[in-house]
């Protein structure tokens, strides 16, 4: 498990790692630097919020003016919803300070008065409600409909050399997704699961994250679409993260999940020993 995003980066291009789930600009900007990746499928939608911290002077958007807001990565979706609401409100990026933050500590930032907001994905602005000390002030679908964050993203010679590995895995991450879908039950049990053996972190944290409300992060549906990324490319041209254009098909292998769109959820109950 990595602690942010450039040692994801640094695993991949060091090819210590074949395959992994990272932001979508940071996997668009490695493509458009000759990083041979694909993107193959969605992680989740939706799942991004700005949080402040709770009864502090930030009321409405435009209160941060000449104040400092995280942000995981320059490279990163959550930036860029950030000059979305900039936009917006008339404002422009000389009115704020943004600063890069591994995810893990934005929180207890945020708690100590280091920080006065931050852009991130769950579960971090769950880990500040919880605390009581953090407020979202508006959820990322509230300025992005469509809003996607992290993507799935392979080596082209993984997907050379072994594609039915690759189609294993998306069809594994297809059929959980439909699993979590199914309701309440099945998010609380997946939180209580990953907390204890994967994450190591409070089930409660990622029961919230998972399910308050439900649709806060969504599972469906993963399959990547041209007008979202196009979408996130031209914001990128417009910040200074991305140099020139990029084409939906040269970064993105859209057959695996094609191959996976038959898929069903995984046939297993909370509280049972075997998943089929």
């Amino acid at each position: 498990m990595f602690q942010g995003f450039p040692e994801i980066k640094e695993a991949l291009i060091s090819n210590t790692m074949q395959a992994g789930f990272m932001v979508a600009p940071m996997a668009m900007a490695l493509w458009s630097q000759g990083v041979p990746i694909k993107i193959v499928y969605l992680g989740h939608r939706y799942g991004s919020a700005f949080v402040v911290r709770n009864n502090g002077p930030i009321k409405t958007f435009p209160d941060l003016r000449g104040r400092v807001v995280a942000i995981p990565t320059r490279f990163s979706d959550e930036r860029l919803i950030v000059f979305r609401a900039l936009k917006k409100y008339g404002m422009t990026a000389k009115d704020i300070r943004m600063v890069e933050m591994p995810p893990p500590d934005v929180a207890g930032a945020l708690a100590a008065g280091a920080i006065d907001a931050f852009s991130m994905g769950e579960p971090y602005p769950a880990q500040a409600e919880m605390g009581g000390y953090g407020r979202i002030l508006f959820k990322a679908r509230d300025l992005w409909p469509d809003y996607m964050s992290c993507v799935l993203v392979v080596r082209q010679d993984m997907i050379d050399k072994r594609p039915e590995a690759v189609q294993a895995l998306v069809d594994g991450i297809a059929r959980s997704g439909l699993w979590l879908e199914k309701g309440r039950p099945y998010r609380e049990d997946a939180a209580d699961f990953v907390g204890r053996f994967y994450y190591h972190q409070d089930p409660r944290l990622l029961r919230w994250a998972l399910t308050n409300p439900l649709d806060r992060v969504m599972y469906t549906p993963l399959t990547p679409f041209k007008p979202d990324f196009e979408l996130v490319r031209d914001l990128m041209l417009e910040t200074g993260t991305l140099d020139h254009s990029i084409e939906f098909n040269e970064y993105v292998d859209i057959k695996f999940a094609e191959g996976a769109k038959s898929k069903t959820a995984w046939a297993y109950e909370p509280g049972g020993l075997e998943a089929r």
